[in-house]
């Protein structure tokens, strides 16, 4: 394997342990403290990462290019990762896994829609092998309340994909021309004032306990702080270093795999059911998502 296959397997493999901790922290925590704490945690690694490195605090960014930054750092981080937990909740870590196959056909479904990128009939194919997956391996098991809380789940899942795709598509031009470390950095910084100023909107008067919940838990500390450094600061910088020496299509398949990864992650440590219909289902939302990537 050359490095960027190498870069590309492990993001996945640090992505789905990290999946596994973020359900473990999310039997105490609700998604909006749990998001708050990985995100500014984050934040802080990329913080201690730049200033040990040659690189400038500032990017010499036009007002245009930050302004896409902050939107892209609300849209993709602040909305979809909350978004994301909270179907993480409701769903297991199985199950979310199966509609994390959604990502790649998003990219391509908000491509055409942002940017009037056409969708070839093999893209049309692999999106409809994901969403009919996603159906056939959605089912209530012991880890899903109720088929209510089945169904919201992959809405929120399958939208939180849609908006993270916006919130990348629109940097796309940024992240190849400039610092990923401090692109990373500085979205995550963003999120993290986002949702400080939404919750100080929306609970003025609880705000702090609310938000910073995860925090004052110092018992969720032993799953909260490796998720944080496993997920949204080395699996982000591994997986954008593997777009650097792959195609994106080879990348997408080495990704891909944390699907595989977090299925049977969650059978033998979260002791998640492993049923018929969600191997099928995986099988076709696997092959789905790699269709649409083979075509990019």
């Amino acid at each position: 394997m050359n490095a960027g296959e190498i870069y590309a397997l492990t993001s996945g493999l640090l992505w789905s342990f990290s999946v596994i901790l973020m359900r473990l922290s999310g039997f105490t925590i609700p998604a909006i403290p749990l998001t708050f704490f990985k995100v500014t945690f984050a934040a802080f690694c990329f913080a201690l990462l730049i200033s040990i490195r040659p690189e400038q605090w500032v990017s010499s960014l036009s007002l245009n290019d930050y302004l896409r930054l902050i939107l892209s750092a609300v849209l993709g981080i602040t909305i979809a990762d909350t978004m994301i937990v909270a179907a993480l909740n409701k769903l297991g870590a199985s199950l979310h896994a199966l509609a994390d196959c959604a990502y790649t056909p998003a990219i391509s479904l908000v491509g055409f829609l942002m940017f009037g990128e056409l969708l070839s009939s093999i893209e049309l194919v692999g999106g409809l092998l994901v969403i009919s997956g996603v159906f056939i391996g959605a089912t209530v098991t012991h880890e899903v309340k109720n088929s209510r809380d089945l169904w919201i789940g992959i809405f929120l899942a399958i939208s939180a994909h849609v908006i993270m795709a916006m919130g990348i598509l629109l940097i796309r031009d940024i992240f190849s021309q400039h610092s990923i470390i401090w692109v990373s950095g500085f979205r995550f910084f963003c999120a993290s004032i986002a949702m400080l100023i939404l919750a100080m909107l929306n609970h003025p008067a609880t705000w702090k306990r609310e938000l910073f919940l995860g925090y004052i838990t110092p018992q969720t500390w032993k799953t909260m702080i490796p998720m944080s450094i496993l997920g949204p600061f080395l699996a982000t910088i591994l997986w954008t270093s593997g777009f650097k020496y792959l195609t994106a299509a080879r990348a997408a398949i080495f990704n891909q795999l944390s699907t595989v990864f977090i299925i049977f992650l969650a059978y033998f440590l979260l002791k998640e059911n492993l049923t018929t219909r969600k191997l099928i289902g995986s099988i076709l939302a696997v092959l789905g998502a790699l269709i649409v990537a083979l075509n990019h």
